[in-house]
């Protein structure tokens, strides 16, 4: 049957119901969200008293930061209501999602009302973490049993990408595969497919990780800031670490995770594993629970204007002081941009660090390999699991690869830890990787086919770094690619994925060849962020050497750079994500059409830093503002609200933010809900512009621009800001500078302006802005620090 969901009923406001319903209603759906009659209200007639409990949950979580909302205007698509009232309205919904407390009499208690008023062929799935799945089935209908799943989503929904598909022997194939799809496609999840054993997938690998990082440490006598500092950032894996991560997610929630495989699971050969230390225990008795008891493993000590985190110790289960770790093989790899290489080096260091990543790495790959086929048929879906739902970037069997398979073997064996009999099967088939590329595709290590099989959607997640074998071009910062169907990709990586010369030179260079021999251009990466911006390193280093010269032909080549991405001869379509900021935002703003991951955070910041946006990013808004100006509203309106975002720095926290702020073309730039889609969604713009006779557009000469009649207007604005205390005197300066620009100069009336023309006010205005002090010291603070000072 051909589904389509228009309507999602959830069960349950709590952090995760409110906040499953907030995803839902980001993406468009209508969302019936429910849940308890409120406590008092059992004779009252008022709606607002009888759904306190439902409609104050869902307050705090559209005010909990990071927002669940892609934009404040979706939540009107959530209609709430209490099981008493509203359960009859689930008979109007296409699928119902039960997230009640984690009991399983609870659940079937819930499922008995759910029946009576839910229409056949309704999807109808529970978010548990833990509970067995068939046995939230037994007792209900034909029907229900086949519609039934589980859909387990890491909180918070929005951000973290994992959606776990767990049917039961009931489950129509039908309605997985659907799940799948939908979770993929509009959800924008990795949605990875379970069976039904405890923990499923990513909390059985996850806590496993955790508890053998817990067991390494007592026998290594290593301190939790010593272990933080080797299990972060520095191995893929998020700033949280390990004991961080235990505190955000709960150790009560930990233990019970651990607890719960300890004793449903008597056939895992490291069972021992599980086993909760004394301390933890202790932990557990005290009430120190993490954030949601105010102490964990780390406390925070908060007295007038400052604030101190403390670490617990957990020989003498008391706090101190937290400490820098000192390891000289972490020193040595912080320099590798490369994660790989990265890793590659730490697991082979001979101090204690590379000791202790030895045994977690042996440990870990030794139980990934006999989870196959207990947890999952295919080896990919543990990978796809923990980067999705743990936040790694690199899976587990990923890793085994990068430090080869054979070899570690051999290493892992020689310590102790044995692997699952069907890798050395493998590796004596001759299979040496689990994973490999052929002709731009993704192969992995089918264990019950022994044979290499194409992961399933490659077709949709077109990833630049599997076509290395079709390399165009490259220099040491850039690399084109051929992508297929007479398409070419082209990706940079530097710090940040910042711009400088040579990503501008290789810019040049990829569109010209792209005009030569390609339909078009897709500009893209896989790196953690699309751009942080221009090397503000370089602009540094020139301004306070006064190569005012070099300045100014630096700042021409970012502006001729972006025109050559709006005027090439062939569609240039981009596909941003993540921090897209300053120079990145300007280089989609030129572009014929964007492709933006829905969690794409752009805007044009440069006033942070003393300056105004001097790659053609200031000319193109006030050419948009321009061509929005409409005749029955003030011709200042559209002018103001683009400059007010670009002088308050202005970020969109989601493409569909980017949109209001007129970043995004609204019925021309798109939103990709899947971040791993984006990239093939691009290419696929490219070839229908090239297929619908893509002509290079013509440069503008008729940008109206209001002159003196506005900018006394703004200047007022500016003033306002300064005697509010929202301005400094220096952003005064530059907001100055940034509407003088805007408005096209000091003209006595309205004009038609070029392009160019306003161009070079913006290139005056910001070679001028380079010679200020204080812009000099913001951006010397950026380089230092990461963060500009207010000046």
């Amino acid at each position: 049957m051909i589904r389509s969901i228009k309507k999602v009923a959830v069960l349950g406001s709590g952090v995760m119901g409110s906040r499953i319903a907030c995803h839902f209603a980001g993406i468009g759906v209508q969302v019936l969200l429910l849940d308890m009659l409120a406590k008092g209200a059992e004779t009252s007639t008022k709606p607002a008293e009888r759904n306190k409990l439902v409609n104050d949950a869902l307050q705090a979580a559209i005010k909990s930061n990071p927002s669940p909302v892609f934009t404040k205007e979706v939540v009107k698509r959530i209609t709430t209501g209490n099981f008493e009232d509203n359960l009859k309205e689930i008979a109007h919904c296409d699928w119902i999602i039960e997230v009640v407390v984690e009991r399983l009499d609870i659940k079937q208690q819930l499922y008995e009302k759910v029946e009576l008023f839910r229409k056949p062929g309704t999807l109808i799935t529970s978010n548990t973490s833990g509970i067995p799945i068939h046995l939230m089935a037994e007792g209900r209908s034909e029907d229900f049993k086949k519609h039934f799943c589980g859909s387990h989503f890491f909180n918070p929904p929005r951000y973290l990408r994992l959606l776990e598909i767990i049917p039961t022997p009931h489950t129509s194939r039908e309605v997985v595969d659907f799940l799948l799809h939908y979770g993929d496609l509009f959800l924008g999840k990795t949605t990875v497919l379970c069976k039904d054993t405890p923990a499923f997938i990513a909390n059985r690998i996850g806590v496993f990780g955790i508890m053998s990082i817990f067991h390494i440490m007592d026998q290594m006598q290593l301190g939790i800031d010593e272990i933080d500092a080797l299990t972060g950032p520095l191995i893929g894996r998020p700033k949280s670490a390990t004991f961080r991560t235990a505190d955000v997610v709960g150790i009560d929630t930990l233990v019970k995770v651990a607890r719960g495989v300890a004793e449903n699971c008597p056939a895992d050969e490291t069972r021992a594993v599980f086993n909760i230390p004394a301390w933890l225990d202790t932990m557990v008795t005290n009430n120190w629970l993490g954030d949601k008891t105010g102490q964990g493993f780390f406390k925070k000590l908060q007295s007038a204007g400052s604030k101190e985190i403390l670490t617990l110790n957990l020989q003498t289960m008391e706090y101190g002081p937290r400490t820098k770790p000192r390891f000289a093989s972490l020193d040595a790899a912080k320099p590798i941009d490369d994660l790989k290489q990265r890793l590659v080096m730490l697991v082979a260091a001979p101090d204690k660090a590379g000791e202790f990543y030895r045994a977690f790495h042996y440990s870990l790959f030794s139980y990934i390999s006999f989870r196959i086929p207990e947890i999952s048929d295919e080896l990919y879906r543990l990978d796809d699991a923990m980067k999705a739902g743990f936040g790694w970037e690199i899976g587990a069997f990923e890793s085994w690869d990068v430090l080869g398979v054979a070899k570690t073997v051999a290493a892992m064996k020689a310590a102790g830890h044995q692997p699952a009999p069907w890798i050395e099967e493998m590796l004596a088939g001759g299979a040496a990787s689990f994973y490999k590329v052929e002709n731009g595709k993704r192969l992995y290590y089918d264990v019950s086919s022994k044979t290499y099989q194409p992961l399933p959607g490659g077709e949709s997640f077109l990833v630049l770094n599997n076509h290395r074998d079709q390399l165009v071009w490259k220099n040491s910062a850039c690399r084109l690619y051929d992508i297929g169907d007479g398409v070419a990709g082209f990706e940079w990586s530097s710090k940040m994925n910042s711009i400088g010369g040579e990503v501008l030179e290789g810019l040049n260079k990829a569109i010209g060849i792209a005009e030569e021999k390609f339909k078009g251009l897709v500009i893209a990466n896989e790196s953690a962020n699309f751009s942080a911006g221009a090397n503000v390193g370089m602009i540094f280093m020139l301004a306070i050497e006064q190569e005012y010269d070099e300045l100014d032909m630096a700042i021409r080549l970012f502006q001729n750079s972006m025109m050559r991405v709006r005027y090439s001869a062939v569609p240039v379509v981009t596909a941003p994500h993540g921090l897209t900021l300053g120079g990145g935002c300007e280089m989609n703003l030129h572009a014929d059409k964007v492709c933006a991951a829905a969690e794409t955070y752009i805007g044009l910041v440069e006033l942070g830093v003393g300056l105004i946006p001097g790659g053609g990013g200031t000319k193109e808004f006030a050419l948009r503002a321009a061509d929005e100006m409409h005749e029955d509203e003030p011709e200042t309106i559209t002018l103001k609200n683009r400059f007010f975002n670009v002088a308050t720095a202005k970020v969109a926290t989601s493409a569909f933010e980017a949109f209001e702020m007129g970043i995004l073309r609204k019925g021309h730039d798109e939103v990709v809900m899947n971040v791993s889609r984006r990239i093939n969604e691009a290419k696929k713009s490219v070839i229908e512009a090239y297929e619908q006779g893509y002509i290079t557009p013509v440069q503008r000469k008729d940008i109206k621009v209001l002159g003196r009649s506005v900018l006394g207007a703004l200047y007022a604005g500016i003033n306002g800001m300064w005697r509010g205390n929202y301005a400094t005197d220096h952003d005064v300066v530059v907001a100055k500078k940034l509407a003088y620009v805007m408005c096209g100069g000091d003209l006595s009336e309205q004009s038609l302006v070029s392009e160019q023309y306003l161009l070079d006010l913006e290139r005056e205005a910001f070679l001028s802005l380079c010679g200020e002090k204080k812009t000099l010291e913001r951006i010397q603070s950026v380089l230092k620090t990461g963060k500009p000072i207010r000046n």
